[in-house]
């Protein structure tokens, strides 16, 4: 999982998940190399800044969700869970961080008051894979490993307010900078929302599975990846293929465009940035 912060007064950075157990953080314009976070004892499925990029947080294989201090890569916070952590969210306020566990399981640390217990949502169905926070905070879609649909969570309430049917299990959610629009990867089918209302605005068919997508508004443009190792540049209003970009030596996991959106960042199997 590769994810970018949005700008903040020093520019922007990216943070990469890796299987090696050391995320990292970079220059998101340039890529220069800033630091790693060292402490996992097993994969790295996740990593994410928080809004101003002054917080990371990290989820492994060791059964454990991690948040750092990103300026210094001095660990903060450490929650230990019961299964695999696939995925971790900061809400956009920065004070709650959501954790995507393989036992079905999402839950909700609150980080003014990290030693309590954090709340749960009702479980779903499979293992989390992915998740994001919407609607100033008031919702949270998560899709789940090999089970269809987009589960949609009130967080007024807790309680699931609706699944969004898919063809296929989504593998990717990407959110533009303005949360205005949310993409899913859904193997050869692509989906552009309207986050304001969950209603699908676009949807793009493809040749090859998608594993993700990332959709660039101001621009017009689309990217999506895969299984075929290539990066697929699309015009979002035609649906037409304007380019593709070759060089990874393994399947596409994630794509993001960068919050300038003059350029996206993609990473492989292949233990690569590009």
């Amino acid at each position: 999982e590769v994810n970018y912060s949005t700008i903040t007064p020093d520019g922007y950075f990216l943070a990469s998940a890796s299987k090696d157990g050391v995320p990292m953080l970079r220059h998101g314009e340039t890529g220069d190399w800033y630091g790693s976070f060292q402490g996992h004892k097993g994969a790295v499925w996740s990593c994410v800044l928080n809004e101003p990029a002054l917080l990371c947080a990290t989820g492994s294989a060791d059964f454990t969700a991690r948040v750092w201090d990103a300026c210094t890569g001095t660990q903060l916070h450490e929650f230990s869970h019961p299964h695999i952590v696939r995925s971790t969210n900061f809400s956009h306020k920065s004070n709650k961080l959501a954790t995507g566990c393989h036992d079905k399981t999402i839950r909700l640390y609150d980080l003014g008051a990290p030693d309590a217990a954090p709340e749960t949502l009702p479980p779903v169905e499979a293992a989390v894979r992915s998740m994001a926070w919407l609607q100033d905070d008031n919702i949270l879609v998560c899709v789940s490993n090999d089970k269809t649909g987009i589960n949609v969570f009130d967080m007024r309430t807790k309680t699931l307010a609706q699944t969004i049917p898919t063809a296929a299990p989504v593998t990717s959610i990407d959110v533009t900078f303005d949360q205005q629009y949310m993409t899913t990867a859904e193997g050869r089918t692509v989906r552009v929302f309207d986050t304001k209302t969950m209603k699908m605005i676009k949807e793009f068919s493809l040749e090859h599975n998608a594993e993700a997508a990332s959709f660039c508004p101001s621009k017009k443009k689309l990217v999506a990846g895969g299984e075929d190792m290539w990066i697929h540049l699309y015009d979002y209003v035609s649906g037409s293929e304007i380019e593709v970009n070759k060089g990874h030596h393994g399947p596409v996991h994630t794509l993001r465009f960068s919050p300038t959106y003059d350029s996206y960042a993609s990473g492989s199997e292949d233990g690569t940035i590009r």
